[in-house]
């Protein structure tokens, strides 16, 4: 059976201290994207990146120029072994990945808009104090719904991913996400659970963040490469050439990200084998748990990157891709 493959590229959150440093080491076109990185950024990327602190590695700034860098220098290795995706998506931060890998936007000028992207994010939040919980087990519908009615009391609580059918990851104020927990379960959800991140990433609280963000998107050229599909976070369909990118990735900050429905999209397209690539194994848990049969690899270290080009050569021998 010929291979169908998707690349994803993982988000903000999958971060670990020393991603990437054994690829680093060893490949050279992989110690290129950090080079080039540090250059375009004037950042520490390998600093960062291989040596932390925690603290430092998890601000926002720094995490999501961080998590690109890492995923951009094991993919540009699949590239030169000759391995290519049908289909490239990413959560959240991961899209950038899919769009450079694409050809869709320039590597430099990811760079930066990561960078600019990475800061507001982190800078122009509302000084109040958010919490963002996974609600596993109930339909999405449903969570919407509780999140309207305690919207009403004058609290602030909505949707901000979209993960997988049976669970969605809701954001709001304090208050607000302790009220949500207690009616959740009360209706039947198998569990809420709290989330580290507590920024109100991916909801209308990010609105000055979004609107700073759009300056930065002004004179970026995209081109849309019809070799390779990429999925968009906002609505889970394929960007086609009639989109205005600078305003979806613009909108992506304040919108809910659709992974339920990129996965649907994905399965439909007929994908057999799903490839995450950059630190973490998020991404291939929303799939496994959406198709128990599904191939998943993950991609996060020389280990993990040359058996599986060991296993792509083996099936080229048996003619299988």
């Amino acid at each position: 059976m010929k291979i169908k493959r998707a690349f994803l590229f993982p988000g903000q959150g999958a971060q670990v201290i020393g991603m990437g440093k054994d690829i680093y080491e060893k490949y050279e076109e992989a110690k290129k994207v950090y080079e080039e990185v540090e250059r375009i950024s004037k950042m520490p990327i390998k600093q960062i990146c291989f040596e932390g602190s925690e603290e430092k590695l998890n601000k926002t700034g720094n995490t999501q120029i961080a998590i690109f860098t890492t995923s951009m220098a094991i993919v540009n290795v699949l590239k030169n072994k000759g391995i290519k995706a049908d289909i490239a998506t990413g959560l959240s931060l991961g899209e950038y990945t899919a769009l450079v890998y694409a050809g869709i936007l320039d590597f430099a000028q990811a760079v930066k808009l990561i960078q600019k992207r990475g800061f507001y994010m982190e800078n122009l939040i509302p000084k109040e104090s958010y919490e963002m919980a996974a609600v596993i087990g109930l339909d999405s519908k449903i969570i919407e719904e509780v999140c309207r009615k305690i919207s009403k009391e004058g609290k602030f609580i909505a949707p901000a991913n979209y993960n997988y059918s049976e669970q969605t990851v809701i954001s709001g104020n304090e208050n607000a996400i302790e009220e949500a927990i207690i009616k959740l379960k009360e209706i039947g959800a198998k569990k809420v659970v709290k989330l580290k991140t507590s920024g109100p990433f991916h909801t209308i609280k990010l609105l000055k963040a979004k609107e700073e963000y759009e300056k930065e998107l002004k004179d970026i050229d995209f081109k849309i490469n019809q070799h390779t599909k990429v999925i968009k976070n906002i609505d889970g369909m394929f960007y086609n050439s009639g989109d205005n990118i600078k305003e979806v990735l613009a909108n992506h900050i304040i919108s809910p990200v659709r992974f339920d429905k990129a996965i649907h999209l994905m399965q439909e397209q007929g994908i057999n084998e799903f490839v995450e690539i950059g630190p973490g194994k998020t991404l291939t848990g929303f799939i496994k748990k959406e198709d128990k049969d599904a191939k998943l690899v993950n991609i996060s270290d020389v280990n993990t990157l040359e058996q599986y080009i060991i296993e792509r050569e083996e099936n080229k021998i048996e003619g299988k891709n």
